[in-house]
């Protein structure tokens, strides 16, 4: 296969894989079948496109696999795909994720459409990962809010129909002022040039423009990432969306929708707009660190395990935006090593929820108490993902908060350290939440609670097995995102220092 095909067979699969699904739906069990086959075909894909991206790292190309096609030339439509370090490993998390959510999180109410909605929004983040033209990417970008409003509401709990609406508008109103500046940008180049309209990403790198306007256009673009990220204040959609969508609903939020607005605060605000760092730097430190201290707090306060994970779901994006806007090569590289592993620590504590969830029919945490007895397997997992949360050295969540740490206090001092009180106070909220449901006497039916199955177990291996495996080793990711990222920073770096 050619390797420009890789990509969209990324994207492609999936959408196989729901239409297969639907037209197996009349047998039961075959729709879920189907579903798994595309999920581990997509596995092996990104494992492909994993090792053929370390052959194109040596000969030095930035960006691997791209492929453009023009659709319509005076709208400026075009299918442009292309993959660099920064976005390699956010195709191999969306793989990951859909898999497991789907061996961990079946829901078999009418799980026909179930899946294939879960396999429609794996093709629409892979297509937003992988887009290199802006108003494509902001066709994907917007297109997920679809499958995701229909799983939450078509399978989520008792308010799951307030919590989808209320997804939607948020997320929905935010991204107007995306494609305001999409447009904007796109326009302006074309006034520029004096040629056809187009919203390639790298040729609208070289749009000039004033430091006014490009602070602006941040702003819009920002407002939008901000709000699906979510980060600190546009972050209210969240807790009552994660705790009323299903397990496999939950997962794909925490794990991948988070990170498309991450991912476009760096590749599209970072990137397109280094004039407006200097002025709109400062206060985007300052809403991370206030959405780390924010999130960490508030998950003190959480009464059940859903929205536990959503307020520390959004200190960790604090973490994720302080290194993403702080300028510093090793900072970035930081905040996209935990982009991944916050992904992959989220499908852990979803998992374990959703198991839990399942025999008690709960999951406030008043409800749980002492679970390691009855459930050991399970409590050492869970054990597991919180001391990597927590950033446990020898564990994935370590590596990613030190580069982070010191990169932002090598050139941003004061955040940096007020930063580092994150570390300390996801170290209170995930202890106390470990002694509240797994420690102390279990009564009632958490004494009689079933750990997890064998099955069960292997969903939950891999999840084990990268903590570790990324604690320990994390050299073959870090080598693969430091050449884009410092291609990246050194565009930037007139508005900042690189260290």
């Amino acid at each position: 296969m050619h390797s420009s095909l890789w990509l969209s067979a990324l994207l492609v699969v999936p959408l196989l894989g729901s239409l297969g699904a639907m037209l197996v739906r009349k047998r039961e069990g075959r729709s879920y079948a189907v579903a798994v086959v595309a999920a581990s075909v997509e596995v092996v894909l990104g494992i492909v496109v994993f090792f053929l991206y370390n052959n194109h790292i040596a000969h030095a190309q930035t960006f691997d696999f791209a492929s453009r096609h023009v659709l319509s030339a005076p709208l400026g439509l075009a299918y442009d795909v292309a993959l660099d370090g920064i976005s390699l490993f956010l195709v191999e998390l969306t793989a990951i994720v859909v898999l497991l959510a789907l061996l961990g999180g079946r829901d078999k109410r009418r799980e026909p459409s179930f899946v294939a909605w879960l396999l429609v929004l794996t093709s629409l983040t892979m297509g937003s990962f992988v887009a290199h033209d802006l108003l494509e990417f902001f066709v994907f970008f917007e297109l997920t809010l679809v499958p995701c409003y229909f799983i939450i509401s078509g399978w989520g709990g008792k308010q799951r129909d307030f919590a989808a609406l209320k997804f939607f508008i948020y997320t929905f109103s935010a991204s107007a002022f995306l494609l305001i500046g999409v447009l904007y940008l796109g326009f302006a180049h074309q006034h520029q040039s004096g040629g056809a309209l187009t919203f390639a990403y790298g040729v609208l790198q070289s749009t000039s423009m004033s430091h006014a306007t490009a602070t602006w256009l941040f702003v819009a673009f920002a407002i939008a990432f901000a709000a699906k990220a979510p980060i600190w204040p546009l972050h209210t959609w969240s807790p009552l969306t994660y705790a009323e969508a299903p397990t496999a609903g939950s997962i794909e939020l925490s794990a991948l929708l988070a990170k498309l607005g991450s991912y476009g605060l760096l590749r599209f605000g970072v990137g397109l707009f280094p004039l407006a760092l200097a002025d709109v730097r400062p206060v985007v430190l300052t809403l991370a660190v206030i959405g780390i201290l924010y999130g960490s707090l508030l998950a003190c306060t959480a009464k059940d395990l859903k929205r536990f994970v959503a307020y520390s779901s959004l200190a960790q994006m604090g973490f994720i935006t302080l290194g993403l806007i702080s300028g510093s090569q090793i900072a970035t590289v930081g905040s996209i090593l935990l982009m991944f592993n916050h992904g992959i620590i989220t499908i852990g504590f979803f998992l374990i929820i959703g198991f839990i969830e399942q025999r008690r029919g709960s999951y406030q945490v008043a409800d749980l108490q002492g679970l390691q007895g009855p459930a050991p397997v399970m409590a050492g997992v869970f054990t597991v993902v919180m001391l990597a949360s927590i950033g446990l050295p020898g564990l994935s969540g370590f590596v990613s908060e030190y580069l982070i740490l010191i990169g932002t206090f090598a050139v941003h001092a004061w955040w940096g350290v007020v930063g580092a009180f994150g570390v300390v106070a996801a170290a209170v909220y995930l202890l106390w939440a470990y002694q509240r449901v797994f420690q102390g006497k279990a009564v009632g039916a958490n004494a009689t609670m079933p750990d997890v199955t064998t099955k069960e177990r292997w969903v939950l291996v891999p999840v084990v097995v990268l903590i570790v495996a990324l604690g320990v080793f994390p050299h073959p990711v870090l080598e693969r995102i430091t050449p884009s990222v410092h291609q990246l920073i050194e565009h930037v770096a007139p508005s900042g220092v690189s260290k």
